[in-house]
């Protein structure tokens, strides 16, 4: 792709990011989607958009690792959220270890089905 009509497509489309404790923890009290790479949660936040919080605990592997799982997540949810998610809800992402080795169309796959599962459960609660 060359690189002017990448400018002409105009700027990638940013992502509003949770990025206070307290949010994080008012998540947990939603909708949990467990995946093979993640654990989705995701609670109603009264926000004009959908929100993204990521997360990922020592127990996945060194720094480098954690980065990653973390940048991928990230990139994903850039892409699917602004369409897929939940209109004003709160999404948060918590890696698990096979996350930095799961291939990109395959993560892509699981962010999508977890949040298709996310919008059915809380169509169905409320």
């Amino acid at each position: 792709m060359p690189a002017d009509s990448a400018a002409a497509a105009g700027p990638a489309p940013t992502l509003d990011r949770i990025r206070q404790r307290r949010d994080f923890l008012a998540a947990n009290a939603g909708v949990r989607v467990p995946m093979p790479a993640f654990v989705l949660l995701v609670k109603q936040a009264g926000h004009p958009v959908p929100r993204a919080g990521f997360t990922v605990s020592k127990k996945v592997g060194n720094a480098v690792v954690r980065n990653r799982a973390r940048r991928r997540l990230r990139e994903a949810a850039r892409l699917l959220l602004p369409e897929q998610g939940i209109a004003g809800a709160d999404h948060v992402f918590i890696a698990r270890v096979q996350d930095a080795e799961l291939p990109w169309d395959r993560l892509l796959g699981q962010v999508t089905e977890a949040l298709a599962k996310a919008r059915r459960r809380l169509e169905k609660a409320g």
